[in-house]
């Protein structure tokens, strides 16, 4: 039992015997039994309040109980949400470097499918990358003395690229190639088409050199001289000029 209870039964119990009434007068007693009345009041006004006191914390209590209950629910559900926010935003940066990766891949492809500026011969021309290759390639043959290997890869490039940057050039080191090999009439045939088609490209004079060289190969020195009072006449600032005059004197 509460210790103010208690007390209220033990009032109640000493105002019930009747022994304790004789002890006092008629006005004493009346002021006693009012003052205890009173007193006892107040006890169970006060035991009252205590028991609501007990109630409310009781109450408020469950009330912290159900709220820490909640609160580590939120801290679990949390909890589990910053692991899917982690686990998203790893996704997502993965998701984003392996994009990134794919448009480098595709801009590195499309560059190579896209013509590329380059410089030929001084001038600026768009070319293919693998255009470039190509002509590259077989100029590589040319130069490490594979003549018919060179032959045949200038003679597909420029069947493939036939309005290639690269032509005149190709033209070019295809004539030389049958020069090397001695095949001196195809080599003519092919610098004059290099003169046709490219008049005034920067290998003009020296595929028309290469002329007289093969024409002074056939014994064709009225030919050759021909080719190289011509090549005087059509580029006399050329560095080619400076040999034809020297071979000029050197002809009957």
């Amino acid at each position: 039992m509460h210790p103010v209870a208690g007390m209220v039964a033990l009032l109640w119990l000493s105002f019930s015997l009747p022994a304790h009434a004789g002890l006092f007068n008629d006005d004493e007693a009346r002021r006693a039994v009012l003052e205890l009345r009173v007193t006892v009041d107040a006890q169970k006004q006060e035991l009252a309040d205590l028991r609501k006191r007990m109630d409310a914390l009781e109450t408020n209590d469950n009330g912290r109980l159900e709220l820490v209950n909640q609160i580590e629910q939120l801290r679990q559900e949390n909890a589990k949400l910053r692991g899917q926010l982690e686990t998203l935003t790893y996704q997502l940066a993965e998701t984003q470097r392996r994009q990134k990766d794919l448009y480098a891949d595709l801009e590195a492809r499309i560059a190579k499918l896209e013509p590329q500026s380059v410089s030929i011969d001084g001038k600026e021309a768009k070319v293919e990358q693998k255009e470039t290759l190509a002509y590259e390639s077989a100029y590589a043959l040319f130069k490490n003395g594979d003549f018919k290997g060179a032959i045949s890869a200038l003679n597909n490039f420029l069947k493939t690229y036939p309005s290639s940057a690269y032509a005149p050039n190709a033209q070019y080191w295809l004539g030389n190639s049958y020069y090397a090999l001695n095949d001196f009439k195809q080599s003519i045939v092919i610098q004059q088409q290099l003169l046709d088609a490219y008049p005034d490209h920067p290998k003009a004079p020296a595929a028309m050199l290469n002329i007289a060289s093969s024409q002074l190969q056939l014994n064709d020195k009225k030919a050759a001289r021909k080719t190289l009072e011509t090549l005087l006449k059509t580029y006399p600032k050329a560095p080619e000029a400076v040999s034809a005059q020297e071979r000029l004197k050197n002809l009957p």
